[in-house]
């Protein structure tokens, strides 16, 4: 049986009187790979800050690798979560180029100013090549595309050789050929020999590529379904998250939903 590698336990999160997660049970065991739906105010990006430890819970329990948030150093921890979100992106500095950008993410720092070591710097040529970015390690990060910032990104999160990568949102802003490029990236990425379990948050099901393998679906703070794939995304269960009738189709293992327009009303 696959070790669990993330373990959510009735996590609850208040603030200010208002509930923002309420009581999510979530486990994700290594050979899984993962996508998150749900609406805005769902509670995706609370549930990410509580993995990374930049949101306290107000209840419940974390576990990665088997140790507990609050009981062992949260800092140590997240040097086992890779994280790829566009806070993240809006942070590197312009003229940074992107074999340094990589390689920062040894050490979790942002502007790398230090040094390269030859074993940092293999390691970060190694990781360019895995993400078919080789020919980008000396261009800058202000001239990258947005779909290379990601990959960029993503092999950042690589250096400290994650057991778990979130991807948040990472589509967005890529235009409709930079974004299927994407797509067909993560998917080889998440098939490759010794790849970390990948957690993929969006809203759209466009998004979810053959290899992702379990689905979790949030509507109000809560858990709507979590599971195998072909179990949890149905029509009825995204209709109840979004709030709105809908329906799943599917082709060629690649998902499209079509949203049922709302009634007219006559105007006398």
């Amino acid at each position: 049986m696959n070790k669990v590698c993330l373990g959510v336990e009735k996590l609850t999160i208040r603030r200010s009187g208002t509930v923002i997660l309420d009581g999510v049970d979530w486990s994700v065991r290594r050979g899984e790979q993962w996508a998150i739906l749900g609406a805005n105010g769902s509670g995706k990006t609370s549930l990410l800050s509580s993995l990374t430890g930049y949101m306290t819970p107000t209840a419940g329990r974390i576990t990665v690798l088997g140790r507990t948030f609050g009981r062992a150093d949260w800092r140590e921890l997240r040097l086992h979560i890779g994280i790829v979100s566009s806070s993240i992106r809006q942070l590197m500095a312009n003229d940074e180029p992107a074999l340094f950008t990589v390689a920062s993410g040894k050490y979790a720092m942002i502007d790398f100013w230090g040094k390269l070591t030859p074993r940092d710097k293999s390691q970060a040529e190694r990781i360019l090549r895995q993400i078919e970015c080789r020919h980008l390690a000396l261009r800058t990060w202000q001239v990258l595309s947005q779909g290379e910032r990601q990959r960029v990104l993503i092999g950042r999160a690589l250096m400290a050789r994650p057991a778990l990568l979130i991807l948040d949102e990472p589509c967005a802003g890529l235009d409709p050929v930079a974004r299927e490029h994407f797509l067909h990236f993560v998917d080889g990425l998440g098939r490759a020999k010794n790849s970390p379990t990948i957690v993929f948050v969006t809203h759209h099901v466009e998004e979810i590529m053959p290899v992702f393998s379990h689905v979790l679906l949030l509507r109000g703070g809560r858990v709507l379904a979590a599971g195998p794939k072909e179990e949890v995304l149905t029509s009825a269960n995204l209709s109840a998250t979004f709030d709105s009738p809908m329906r799943l189709h599917q082709d060629n293992r690649r998902f499209t939903l079509s949203v049922s327009a709302p009634a007219q009303r006559k105007i006398i």
